[in-house]
């Protein structure tokens, strides 16, 4: 018996110290940073993209949005590769051509359209107009240069933060199932699909969570998880900018937990919460908008969040797989359009051409389970109605029309005057990061067109399947990918996969190619290129003229104070006399801190990036406004004296743009008195 418990402890320190090894790689196979920055936009009347309502305006901040950067250096053959994750609805193929032409000029070919991959988070809170392409600004009213510089300078300081913040260090790989923060909302379609590719999905969703866990020295420095739900917990009647389920998510990990003050820290942990394959992956779990697990769409945006944290951080505890190996990528650009698809990738075995890119009826829409349209169509069901007026507006080809199958074609996007409202000219890469690859899209992938995009390059690459992520969202946008079998219901994202029914067999071929490529250590011929755009992008958004404060009531002015006393929980509401927040967009800054008295000193203790916080701009009369901000008392804070200041800058008709600021009354905190 002792020569077995001596024999067991031996065991167990050898596999202790197999352990040690796993978790620290000696020496450290990267050189790895991370780095954030503030890409929020424009805070008040301004189109917000997502939902594509024309009413639907941007009228202040809930939540800042932000830009994570992720570099990774081979510490043995120095090729790097970056990964971006912005709190955006989309990222369009301008915001990716502006990013490479400032790293290019900072950098050289150090980061490039080959290793350089940036993803949105599909957030639909966000403001739009930051497209060369007309389909995407067209409820915006137009390209919103501030906005779109906004985005492109974030991007960059992140990823500037990043490479500056690099040192020797590892990653680590965690997977697992999280089941209670999606439901397909295209169950009819997903269907469709053969029952042994359904066997993968058993509930009809992609639960697969991957956190990749970045480390210096053995401390975490930043994670990156990656998992497929829509951005759709705030409906297309919230008019707050937010980075909706997943921007929470990052904030709980970053601010909550790691105690990030995003305005002060100058190294803080970076938590950024990705996409995969959520083409039909919804939030509302009770398939209504803003519907489930509540009724409230912030409730629902905090609980879905924290859903994604809560597993992520999970994950990212255990002991990990650490990534062991080089740093690759392929990259190409390819044209949609006309895509010869070779039979082993088609649905049927037959030879097929992609199509000239063009919506269906089903867009119409709308999503009715996220977002629904205007009542002028439903998913699924034949419009002729629709379909007579588009042939007699837009009037498709007939070769289109036979092309695109059972699309009943409402417009034939890739055919507008004077040029094309969608982009077909789009990238496909595959980044390879130890033993982990990353197959990107510029668009939605359905649950089953990533899963069949994964198993090809898993096959390809001799890989397991779960070594083998779709990432979708990225470098450009262009629409929805579903496989063959679901284009054919022509639900909301049959209808919007705009290169017809074998759009999903082509990018998987596309990225197979790529795939070949890393295999046999040859590069991959770049054969087309997309169009340079933006020289002649117009906006009908008016701008501020400028701004008049209220008779006998100057900028700043306290319009509504606060109480005297407060408990915890309660919520603070006060108003300011203001001015238009395009006027400066205060990027990196806040439009309002909460402050505490401490000895002296006021001391700011939650800012407009703070969930707790609400900033709310309102037009009172002609060039007046005023700002509305709501402190939901947490119910953690420290007794003591509060203010709410507010930060702006006006607007005059002769003497330019001068800041100002206001404050309120100071206020006691005090705990809840408990009911005996």
């Amino acid at each position: 018996m002792k020569r077995l418990i001596v024999l067991s402890g031996l065991m167990c320190i050898v596999c202790l110290s197999a352990a040690a090894k796993v978790v620290s790689p000696t020496p450290p196979a990267y050189q790895l940073g991370v780095g954030m920055s503030d890409i929020t936009g424009e805070a008040a009347e301004l189109g917000m993209m997502g939902y594509a309502m024309v009413g639907q305006k941007t009228s202040g901040i809930h939540q800042r949005l932000r830009a994570r950067a992720f570099v990774v250096q081979d510490a043995a053959t120095h090729k790097s590769a970056v990964m971006v994750i912005t709190d955006t609805g989309l990222m369009t193929q301008a915001v990716h051509q502006a990013v490479l032409a400032r790293l290019k000029a900072r950098y050289g070919e150090l980061y490039n359209e080959q290793n350089v991959l940036i993803s949105a988070t599909h957030t639909h809170a966000g403001p739009g107009g930051y497209s060369h392409y007309a389909l995407y600004n067209i409820t915006v009213l137009g390209f919103q240069q501030r906005t779109f510089h906004a985005m492109v300078d974030g991007i960059v300081e992140a990823i500037d933060k990043a490479h500056a913040a690099k040192a020797p260090g590892d990653i680590m790989l965690n997977q697992g199932d999280l089941l209670n923060a999606s439901r397909n909302r295209s169950m009819n379609a997903f269907m469709r699909n053969p029952a042994a590719d359904r066997a993968a999905f058993p509930q009809g969703i992609d639960p697969l969570m991957s956190v990749l866990t970045f480390r210096q020295g053995g401390t975490p420095v930043g994670a990156l998880s990656l998992f497929p739900t829509h951005g759709t917990s705030m409906t297309n009647a919230n008019t707050l900018i937010s980075g909706d389920n997943k921007g929470y998510a990052a904030y709980q990990w970053e601010h909550d937990h790691a105690g990030v003050r995003y305005r002060v820290d100058k190294t803080p942990f970076v938590a950024a919460f990705g996409q995969t394959n959520p083409g039909d992956m919804s939030p509302n779990l009770n398939l209504k908008p803003g519907s489930g697990p509540t009724e409230d769409e912030f409730e629902n945006t905090k609980q879905i969040g924290s859903r994604q944290f809560d597993k992520a951080l999970s994950l990212s505890s255990k002991l990990g797989v650490p990534l062991l190996g080089g740093v690759d990528y392929r990259m190409r650009y390819v044209d949609m359009s006309r895509v010869q698809v070779a039979a082993q990738y088609t649905a049927d075995g037959v030879v097929h051409t992609t199509c000239p890119a063009a919506l269906g009826t089903s867009f119409a829409a709308g999503s009715e389970e996220d977002g629904p349209g205007p009542g002028i169509a439903t998913e699924g069901q034949p419009n002729p109605r629709l379909t007579k007026v588009a042939d007699m507006v837009f009037g498709p080809e007939q070769a289109d029309k036979q092309c695109h199958g059972v699309k009943e074609i409402v417009i034939p996007v890739a055919q507008m005057w004077p040029a094309p409202w969608v982009p077909q000219v789009l990238p496909v890469q595959l980044l390879r990061i130890g033993q982990l690859y990353l197959a990107t899209l510029p668009g939605e992938p359905t649950i089953m067109s990533g899963y069949r995009i994964r198993r090809q390059l898993a096959r390809t690459l001799g890989v397991d399947i779960k070594q083998v992520l779709v990432v979708g969202y990225t470098n450009a946008y262009a629409g929805y990918i579903t496989t063959t079998e679901e284009y054919s219901v022509q639900d909301y994202e049959g209808g919007s996969t705009l290169f017809g029914p074998h759009t999903q067999a082509a990018y998987q071929q596309e990225l197979d190619r790529l795939a070949q490529d890393m295999v046999a250590g040859q590069p991959t011929a770049q054969t087309v290129q997309p169009p340079q755009r933006g020289a002649n992008m117009v906006n009908f958004q008016s701008g501020v003229v400028m701004d008049m404060p209220g008779i006998g009531q100057p900028f700043g002015s306290v319009r509504q104070d606060a109480q005297a006393s407060y408990v915890m929980g309660d919520t603070v509401l006060v108003r300011f006399q203001s001015a238009h927040p395009k006027n400066n967009l205060h990027r990196n800054g806040t439009f309002l801190e909460v402050q505490r008295l401490e000895g002296d000193k006021w001391v700011a203790v939650a800012d407009d990036g703070d969930w707790a916080t609400r900033y709310r701009w309102l037009r009172i009369f002609g060039a007046s406004s005023e700002a509305e901000i709501t402190w939901a008392i947490p119910l953690d804070t420290p007794a003591g004296t509060y203010r709410i200041v507010h930060t702006a800058d006006a607007k005059s008709l002769f003497s330019g743009i001068t800041a100002f600021s206001g404050a309120t009354r100071a206020f006691q905190v005090t705990a809840k008195v408990s009911a005996k």
